[in-house]
């Protein structure tokens, strides 16, 4: 999978998700085989660019790997101001997207809502491939409703006007995150493009990976929800392509340095206490499978400094290995 100058390692992708592809989860990511991980969407809104959630989610300092940066709007000219400054802060590839299905950002015509309008689709794309010298790329669903998929229209759109590759969500703006992704669409627009298409939605495990890849024909996949509390996934995925094999589950001592791994980084990077209270929704996710009551996550969750969380961890940990 290439995009641009940029050859990646494999064609696994981390999808941009909000509130969750921090810099510590992107690291992770990229570490147990993830060939590319997009960053959380940043406005395209300069007003907010200074606030402490921004200046985050711009934090790229001592990032390993191609750096993709998204960006949320609905005004051509923002979208292209935000695009340069995102360069200009070290982002190597500008995400744009219409793929989030989100109200609060529905509502301000950002995300999905903007498949319901292909010419200031057209406008957006244009605005930002010619504001930077960087690969850009669109991440959209495939239609605003079922009754109007019109993702190969915007595929084409896309193509025409200079995007680089093209990460296509199999849901519609309508459908959230409802049922069950389909990828007829995938498929479809695909066939009706040159350039690389990543296929994004409910893509679980390793078989369901070669699954949508052999179906779609897609260059890649994109890896959401599914990661969460398992970012692991990523060479689980990489190993069964290459080899055609499942990798065995992580053994509980390697969910434990993972997990360890991953809390500290957060604490460090957000410092207190907001790293101590998003460090309360990764250890849901990566306990769901041994702590299935929520007992451990229902004390967890009232813990406020880092220390203590830790502590309660490592316990934890000890008293599921002794049992």
């Amino acid at each position: 999978m290439r995009i641009g100058p940029y050859q990646l390692d494999n064609n696994i992708i981390v999808a941009p998700m909000a509130g969750i592809t921090d810099r510590p989860f992107r690291q992770l990511c990229r570490r147990l085989g993830a060939g590319l991980a997009v960053s959380e969407m940043m406005s395209s809104n300069p007003k907010v660019w200074k606030t402490d959630k921004s200046m985050n989610r711009m934090d790229h300092s001592g990032e390993s790997g191609i750096r993709s940066v998204q960006i949320a709007g609905a005004d051509p000219a923002l979208m292209a101001q935000a695009a340069q400054f995102n360069v200009a802060n070290g982002a190597q590839i500008i995400d744009i997207n219409m793929g989030c299905p989100a109200k609060k950002v529905n509502k301000k015509l950002a995300g999905s809502a903007l498949l319901q309008y292909p010419e200031l689709v057209e406008q957006i794309v244009q605005a930002v491939v010619n504001a930077v010298e960087v690969p850009v790329t669109l991440k959209i669903r495939t239609g605003w409703d079922t009754q109007n998929r019109n993702g190969v229209e915007i595929a084409k759109i896309a193509e025409q006007n200079g995007i680089a590759s093209l990460a296509v969500h199999g849901r519609t703006k309508a459908c959230m995150y409802k049922g069950e992704a389909e990828y007829a669409t995938i498929k479809d627009i695909k066939r009706s493009v040159t350039i690389p298409v990543v296929a994004n939605g409910d893509i679980t495990s390793a078989q369901k990976a070669k699954q949508v890849l052999d179906y779609t024909g897609a260059d890649a996949i994109m890896i959401g929800r599914a990661a969460q509390g398992r970012p692991w996934i990523f060479r689980e995925i990489d190993h069964f392509l290459q080899t055609g094999k499942q990798l065995p589950t992580p053994e509980i001592s390697e969910v434990r340095s993972i997990l360890m791994e991953h809390l500290t980084n957060l604490h460090q990077f957000y410092g207190e206490p907001m790293g101590a209270r998003i460090a309360r929704k990764h250890v849901s996710w990566y306990l769901q499978a041994h702590d299935q009551a929520g007992q451990f996550r229902r004390v967890f969750n009232v813990l406020e400094m880092p220390n203590e969380q830790i502590d309660a961890l490592e316990q934890y940990f000890e008293t599921l290995a002794a049992n």
